[in-house]
């Protein structure tokens, strides 16, 4: 994994600075790295336009420090804002080279842009009361707002406001690398764009990533339907959610797409294969390479046994919808093929609740849940966060919050199906579903439906190739 995907908490982005030091960076050579880098940002969007810098007494605030000074140098009207004095050698040092004037309070002071360099990632407690007040009302004298490294008032671990009414940003500068609460809400909506600064942060042995577009192939030359897999649908009593399913899944890079149901439904397109016969039957096929269970499923007697009945296979299983209300712990004892749950909130915590999962937050739940149960989690919503049983997490980053309507959860069920399908790693899959469905969403534009946007499925492939 490069390390410009890894997302880091606050103790691996310490060790990380630690190690760089013990190669022979110093706190201050790291600071004018980060610093330098963040004030390039800063210089783009700033253009000819007044500049506040809000410094705190940390560290933090000594990048803002380095900042102020390139921007100063460089000719911009610069005002530093400190309404408390550096608290560590790296940052006197940096406000022993500014060379501009700096005022303790924000009294009167006003702009066009605002750079919040108050307290970075190690946050763990609230602003008091005198600073969350001197934020929000440079926050409301400027309106172009840019947070560095994140936004004062956010716990970068889990992405938690620390504070009420905290400002939104334009843009927000991560220095060596991505942290979780750049990309996991609450923080996250209020973000703005996101810029990463590298200081040379090694790779870190086990840490989560940021999902980005995958590296996929065309079929080989002598490819079969088959070959590229072969995914089947459990269909129920009601088969839009289903057909949603399956129309993703044949457009998510799987050569054989079968809806397994009652009957043919209305409406089902002429490639797609309706199989009728008992499912217990149907599931025998040894060619069947993965399974998706719950989009139109029921939650009746005959909806369980069909999930039972998916269960009971050695298949590659995901389990979405319906079959997430009605799975519990017992229906997975003994099974050893991959499974992939793919629930939204609501059903992230009914799952937590029935496997006894005590979490706090989305993020840990997930984790807990994915080792609990031993299925790769799809805990999907504005934050996406894919987590596997052996501890890998990756994050999504944000896609178009026109997927807020009826049915996309379906298409992003079906991608995850094809993928699956298609061969390699349960996780990977998910995370694979993950990007292509968010740029499905991209690639529609506005105010679409879930049938409009399973047709942009193959199109978003078509750039991963």
């Amino acid at each position: 994994m490069p390390a410009s995907n890894q997302i880091l908490t606050v103790a691996q982005m310490r060790a990380g600075e630690d190690a760089l030091i013990a190669s022979g960076e110093t706190v201050d050579t790291l600071m004018q790295v980060a610093g330098g880098g963040a004030a390039e940002w800063v210089w783009r969007v700033a253009g000819h336009r007044r500049v506040t810098v809000l410094c705190g007494p940390g560290n933090n605030g000594g990048d803002g420090y380095v900042i102020a000074e390139v921007l100063r140098s460089r000719g911009l009207a610069v005002t530093l804002v400190a309404p408390l004095e550096p608290a560590t050698d790296a940052a006197r040092n940096a406000r022993a080279a500014w060379q501009g004037k700096t005022v303790a309070d924000g009294d009167g002071v006003a702009g066009e842009v605002l750079v919040d360099c108050l307290f970075g990632s190690g946050l763990t407690r609230p602003l008091d009361a005198g600073l969350a007040a001197l934020l929000a009302d440079l926050a409301i004298h400027h309106p172009i707002r840019i947070a560095i490294d994140l936004p004062s008032g956010v716990e970068s671990d889990s992405g938690r406001a620390l504070n009420g009414s905290l400002p939104d940003y334009t843009l927000t500068i991560a220095l060596g690398a991505w942290k979780f609460a750049h990309w996991l809400m609450p923080a996250a909506s209020a973000m703005g764009a996101r810029k990463l600064v590298p200081i040379g942060v090694a790779p870190v042995p086990g840490a989560a990533r940021l999902i980005t577009r995958p590296a996929l192939s065309a079929p080989v030359r002598d490819a079969h339907k088959y070959l590229r897999g072969l995914a089947a649908v459990v269909s129920g009593t009601m088969h839009g959610a289903a057909l949603l399913a399956c129309g993703a899944a044949m457009r998510g890079g799987a050569g054989y797409v079968k809806l397994l149901a009652y009957e043919v439904p209305q409406g089902a397109p002429a490639e797609l294969v309706v199989d009728t016969q008992d499912l217990e039957n149907a599931l025998e096929d040894p060619r069947l390479n993965a399974v998706l269970v719950g989009p139109g499923l029921g939650r009746n007697g005959q909806a369980r046994q069909r999930l039972r009945a998916v269960l009971a296979r050695y298949c590659p299983a995901i389990l979405d919808a319906d079959a997430l209300v009605l799975l519990r712990p017992e229906m997975l004892d003994g099974r050893s093929a991959p499974a992939i749950a793919t629930p939204h909130d609501g059903e992230l915590d009914r799952l937590a609740t029935a496997f006894a999962v005590d979490g706090a937050g989305k993020l840990r739940i997930a984790r807990e849940l994915a080792q609990a149960s031993g299925m790769v989690l799809v805990a999907k919503g504005p934050d996406t966060i894919v987590a596997a049983p052996d501890g890998r997490v990756a994050i999504a980053p944000a896609a178009s919050s026109w997927l807020s309507v009826a049915g996309t959860g379906d298409v992003l069920a079906g991608l995850v199906l094809s993928r699956l399908a298609a061969g390699g790693d349960a996780f990977n899959a998910a995370c694979e579903a993950v990007w292509l469905h968010g740029e499905a969403a991209r690639l529609a534009g506005v105010a679409f439906t879930a049938g409009d946007l399973a047709p942009h499925c193959a199109i978003a492939l078509a750039a991963c190739l």
